[in-house]
């Protein structure tokens, strides 16, 4: 979860202070996280997997990552990020059978419920064009995890889905060819937020959820946007209120109650 708190400050860093735009800094992300990834599995002497679909999913989450936090801040980005991946995955989670239990339904709530009180009056409102890109982005995610939970080799199927990621953008940058602009910081951010906190990340994410339910991985990553909102105030002075402080420990508790169930079987 710290990698994926991580992308947004990256992110947003980058789209907001060095100039580079978010085509460029799409395709830099994930043409970093497929090498990284492709070199470790040199190392390991694996063979890249993927697919297409995942691809596909990959790349419409991270360009729409990328647009979204032209105007939004870290921390409302994370917010409806995982908000929309959240309500993709429970859904699934639903068509599939799953269904919550009492402490389950508890921290669920809870932990929606203090996203909504984040979300109440008193904070400024996200752009809505902002704010649809990253919903969108959020439902891209959660497709994303669904299709990784049966994968063998995670390493492997995540190289081999950045890799299938990688004609997608490269349309995405022909299509924007005359609004491209590049800058050595901008381009190191995304090398970061490809390589480790994309690449690394996402490969230590499709591990551990094939050991999750739906709903519980949808859960688990609600504590993204409290993370990435309390690195947003220390890193790119975002406000921190105590209200915010108060929410993260709201949403921290519910995941740790939905998260109750399966450990007490284990």
């Amino acid at each position: 979860m710290l990698a994926f708190a991580g992308n947004s400050l990256l992110t947003r860093a980058a789209l907001r202070d060095s100039g580079i735009d978010a085509a460029s800094f799409t395709g830099v992300r994930l043409a970093a996280g497929a090498l990284t990834l492709w070199l470790l599995l040199r190392v390991q002497s694996e063979t890249v997997r993927g697919n297409w679909r995942s691809g596909l999913t990959l790349f419409a989450y991270a360009a729409a990552f990328s647009y979204a936090y032209l105007s939004l801040d870290a921390g409302a980005g994370a917010l409806l990020l995982f908000g929309a991946v959240q309500l993709t995955m429970a859904l699934a989670g639903w068509r599939q059978g799953e269904r919550l239990g009492s402490m389950q339904t508890l921290g669920l709530l809870a932990a929606m419920g203090g996203l909504v009180v984040l979300l109440l009056p008193g904070s400024t409102a996200p752009p809505m064009l902002g704010a649809l890109l990253m919903i969108g982005s959020g439902i891209a995610w959660g497709f994303y995890s669904l299709l990784g939970r049966g994968g063998s080799s995670p390493l492997a199927v995540t190289a081999g889905n950045f890799i299938y990621s990688l004609p997608f953008a490269l349309v995405l940058a022909l299509a924007f060819h005359a609004q491209l602009e590049w800058s050595a910081a901008g381009i190191l951010y995304a090398v970061l937020a490809g390589g480790l906190t994309s690449g690394i990340g996402y490969a230590m994410w499709y591990t551990a959820i094939r050991g999750l339910g739906a709903f519980q991985a949808a859960s688990v990553q609600l504590s993204v946007p409290v993370i990435a909102a309390l690195g947003g105030a220390l890193l790119l002075a975002e406000p921190l209120t105590l209200r915010l402080m108060v929410v993260s420990l709201i949403v921290l508790g519910g995941i740790a109650l939905m998260l109750r169930p399966r450990a007490a079987r284990q």
